[in-house]
C-alpha cells in the first residue's frame, strides 16, 4: 500500500487528512533506517510548486529561512533548525540532502510531480533506526519529525493560496496555542500515532506517543 492509498484517520480537523503519511523501514548503504513520508497534492503548477520549495525567499515565506548554497553539493542552514548539504538535484522534479540536528544525520529527498490538474509534493525523510529502548523514539514515536512536516506542508498550502504574503504565520508560537493550531496539530500527532500502528506499534504505546507529542508541540 503506498502512502496515497492509505486510508485516512478520523480527524477533527480536515485539513490534517489532506497529508498521506506513511512509516516504512528502508536501508541506506547497508544501514537499517526507518522513514516518514509525508505527501500531499497543491492546486498550482508543478514549476511554481517546485520554485516555492527550492527558492529560498519563498521558502522563508512559509517554512523557515534558509541561508547558504541550494546547488549541487551546497550547505544550507535552516534558521534555528537543521542544516545539511545538497546530495542530489533533478530540476525541476526532485532534490536530497543530509538533514544535520542536534547532532543527528539523517536525510531527505523531495519530489514534485504532476497531479492531474495540480501538483503534488512527497517528501520522504530516513533516519538510523533508533537503539532499542531509545528513549526519544519511545516516548514521542515518529510524530516528533512527522508533525513538523505536517505544519510544513500546511504553511505551504497557504503560501500557494497567498504568496504575496511575507509571512504566512507571524507568530508560530502564538498559533499553536490558538484553537486553530491547536486542532492541527492535535490532529496531525493522532494521525502520525495511526501511521506508527498501521507500521506495527503496540496501539497503546503509539497513542501514549501520540498524545505526548501533541502535549511537546502545544508546549504543555
Amino acid at each position: 500500500m503506498t502512502p496515497s492509498d492509505a486510508p485516512k484517520p478520523a480527524s477533527s480537523d480536515p485539513r490534517a487528512t489532506t497529508i498521506d503519511r506513511d512509516l516504512a523501514d528502508g536501508e541506506r548503504e547497508g544501514t537499517p533506517t526507518r522513514v516518514a513520508t509525508v505527501s500531499r497534492s497543491y492546486p498550482t503548477s508543478p514549476q511554481d510548486l517546485w520554485e516555492a520549495v527550492t527558492v529560498p525567499d519563498r521558502i522563508g515565506r512559509w517554512f523557515t529561512p534558509v541561508t547558504g548554497d541550494l546547488t549541487l553539493g551546497g550547505h544550507y542552514q535552516l534558521q534555528d533548525n537543521a542544516s545539511g548539504t545538497i546530495t542530489a538535484c533533478d530540476p525541476p522534479r526532485s532534490f536530497s540532502a543530509t538533514w544535520e540536528f542536534g547532532g543527528g544525520v539523517s536525510w531527505i529527498t523531495v519530489t514534485v510531480e504532476p497531479h492531474g490538474d495540480d501538483a503534488r509534493l512527497t517528501i520522504e525523510h530516513s533516519a538510523p533506526i533508533p537503539d532499542e529502548g531509545d528513549d526519544f523514539w519511545d516516548t514521542y514515536g515518529p510524530g516528533a519529525v512527522g508533525v513538523g512536516w505536517d505544519l510544513g506542508l500546511l504553511g505551504l498550502s497557504l503560501h500557494v493560496a497567498a504568496p504575496g504574503l511575507d509571512r504566512v504565520i507571524d507568530d508560530e508560537e502564538e498559533w499553536a496555542r490558538s484553537a486553530d493550531g491547536t486542532a492541527f496539530i492535535t490532529a496531525s500527532s493522532a494521525a502520525w500515532a495511526e501511521a506508527s500502528i498501521d507500521f506495527g506499534t503496540d496501539r497503546e504505546s503509539a497513542l501514549a506517543a501520540g498524545e505526548r507529542t501533541t502535549a511537546f508541540y502545544l508546549g504543555s
